[in-house]
């Protein structure tokens, strides 16, 4: 599909939505709960897919590893604030690991591409994994190393500290299931699940 003709259709979408420029709430793990930052391209479809994993509590589509107070999503789109477009994700350690968030992370991406992600281009679109703790940043350095001993090519997922996370407008929050139609669409032609099935074999990126 021509990238314009995907623009509009994207710019259509926000349009139904209203273009409201309120920003949705951010929730806060509970006792027991733990927290996971990562960037995987669209947040629509990285929403989605952790939405699968049992164990995930919550996600949040939003903006991490930038340096702009309070941005919104035409600054990030428009690229130079530092910004990717990330996911939130809250979940139960006793249910999944956060070494099984990583292994789906990686089967849901193309770590091979350097700022960009299928039809999406930008460093707002670079691939990262923004780690909340030491801990996590060991596991995720493990987990890189691995996936590019797999692949053997390069990998160009950033691993970087977690800093403040922003939530994108209330309009992009679960927005497969507001518009499943177009999300459907979007996700389609951007050749998302095509990508990776190629990447990881047999593997099937959820939609």
């Amino acid at each position: 599909m021509p990238r314009l003709l995907l623009s509009l259709i994207i710019a259509a979408a926000f349009a139904t939505a209203g273009m409201a420029a309120e920003m949705a709430p951010l929730p806060k793990p509970a006792a027991g709960q733990a927290v996971a930052t990562f960037a995987g391209g669209c947040f629509w479809c990285v929403e989605s897919d952790f939405d699968h994993v049992p164990g995930v509590i919550s996600t949040t589509s939003g903006y991490a590893g930038g340096h702009v107070k309070n941005p919104t999503y035409y600054q990030v789109s428009a690229g130079g604030t530092g910004y990717a477009e990330s996911v939130q994700v809250i979940y139960d350690p006793k249910k999944v690991s956060y070494q099984q968030l990583l292994t789906y992370f990686w089967h849901h991406i193309d770590p091979t591409v350097k700022d960009r992600q299928f039809c999406d281009v930008g460093h707002q679109y670079r691939t990262a994994i923004f780690a909340q703790d030491e801990e996590q940043r060991k596991l995720a350095e493990a987990s890189k190393k691995k996936v590019e001993a797999e692949l053997k090519v390069p990998i160009y997922t950033e691993i970087d500290k977690a800093g403040r996370f922003y939530p994108a407008e209330v309009y992009h929050q679960n927005y497969y299931k507001k518009n499943p139609t177009r999300y459907k669409f979007y996700r389609w032609n951007c050749g998302r699940d095509q990508r990776i099935k190629q990447i990881w074999g047999g593997h099937k990126g959820d939609s």
